[in-house]
């Protein structure tokens, strides 16, 4: 149980996105319609507006609980690092199926990982059977294509290897608008967009790549700005692959001396994370590390949520113990709560939802239409903008009775 910390009348949020190469604005408008809606429904208010001279962020203003709270919200962007990343050619995405599923099977992670939890192994293989699906109609096309050229040339009397050598060719070529077709209706089938998602942790085994290091070193000192600063709490969000992120940047200001004693509280919010894709890969020592110091820390407080329903996160898996680096000493978070979907949202939306694994995979962020009356129902416009502190939120909830916290990677070094 994590203890409660009081009341706030000013906070600053700091949301780390996923793997995600689109606009910032899609947040602050997810945020502003979704807040709107579940202001309707629970019976509070709360006012969205622009913050000036804040790029990436807005400004919430609610009245909850009787009380009033102004919550500064900024979005920590690395969709550039994204977009980057998103730029092999279909050749080259080939190349990194090849290469990402090389190193889950043989570092023995896949396994690993399927012992937790089936969901989010599935939407990683996912792409692997999309592309290959493509790969495989594409030759089809090809044959058919080689085969129609083969017999005309005989209706022509032409035979030969010239033949064979032309009938393969434009076989071939007839491959190219296959795939580019397919690569332009990714918004519909996502196999490049997962494909490039889970490459870009396995190109560098579970390290950082320079450019992102040199991000979250800008994130760890925004967030440090605003520990100096006059709010009554900072709260720092990750959402699916951002809360390793987060993790790495609470961890880098702990270690560096940036959390004062007599600064706002520090909380940390992780959704729909995905840390075992991550933290079970052999060079995550970093991560590791990061998992074993954050865990342990009394400046901060963690609360993880998750919900089976989504089958892209690891639902209610300890990262911390799942990854193996719980200290011997114990741990004081995070404190794993589901948020039940089943339970939160009413039938008809759920029913509506249940096949749209990607839409289920932010509903952290959005509007729940079945919470119960009690204050402790997580509520992320609650969370984010409402009257208390994230420990004095959930202060009363206890961990799931269905959390997953026994050791389960082959690779427990942490760095030192």
């Amino acid at each position: 149980m994590i203890q409660a910390q009081g009341s706030v009348a000013r906070r600053r949020v700091f949301y780390i996105p996923g793997y995600d190469p689109f606009h910032p604005r899609r947040y602050r408008e997810l945020y502003r319609t979704e807040s709107a809606e579940q202001a309707r429904l629970r019976g509070y208010e709360i006012a969205v507006s622009a913050r000036p001279g804040a790029r990436y962020g807005w400004n919430a203003e609610t009245t909850m609980e009787g009380t009033r709270t102004h919550a500064e919200v900024e979005v920590l962007v690395w969709s550039d690092i994204v977009k980057d990343s998103m730029e092999a050619g279909i050749l080259a995405t080939y190349g990194q199926l090849i290469r990402t599923a090389a190193i889950y099977i043989g570092s023995g992670a896949l396994f690993r990982l399927m012992r937790l939890r089936i969901g989010p192994v599935i939407a990683a293989l996912y792409p692997v059977g999309m592309l290959l699906l493509q790969l495989a109609l594409a030759l089809l096309v090809a044959r058919i294509a080689g085969g129609v050229v083969a017999w005309g040339a005989g209706l022509a009397g032409l035979s030969g290897l010239p033949v064979t050598l032309l009938a393969w060719g434009l076989g071939l070529a007839a491959t190219i608008p296959v795939f580019r077709w397919f690569r332009k209706q990714d918004k519909r089938f996502y196999a490049y967009y997962l494909m490039h998602d889970y490459a870009f942790s396995a190109r560098w085994l579970g390290e950082n790549p320079p450019a992102l290091e040199v991000r979250m070193a800008e994130f760890a000192d925004a967030v440090a700005e605003a520990l100096s600063g006059d709010a009554d709490e900072v709260l720092v969000v990750g959402h699916s692959s951002g809360a390793h992120l987060a993790v790495s940047v609470l961890a880098d200001l702990l270690r560096q001396g940036r959390v004062p004693e007599d600064g706002p509280v520090l909380s940390f919010l992780s959704l729909g994370q995905v840390i075992p894709m991550v933290s079970f890969l052999p060079k995550a020592s970093r991560l590791r590390a990061d998992l074993h110091l954050l865990c342990q820390s009394d400046r901060i407080s963690w609360v993880d949520v998750t919900a089976p329903g989504d089958g892209c996160a690891f639902a209610l898996c300890d990262p911390v113990a799942v990854s193996g680096v719980r200290p011997e000493s114990g741990q004081r978070g995070p404190l794993i709560l589901s948020a039940a979907f089943t339970q939160t949202l009413l039938p008809e939306t759920w029913k509506r939802l249940k096949r749209r694994y990607f839409r289920l995979h932010f509903q952290y962020l959005c509007a729940f239409d079945n919470l119960p009356d009690s204050s402790g129902a997580y509520d992320y416009f609650a969370v984010t903008a409402g009257p208390r502190t994230l420990a004095h939120r959930f202060a009363a909830r206890k961990p799931s009775k269905s959390r997953i916290d026994v050791a389960a990677s082959g690779y427990t070094t942490i760095a030192p």
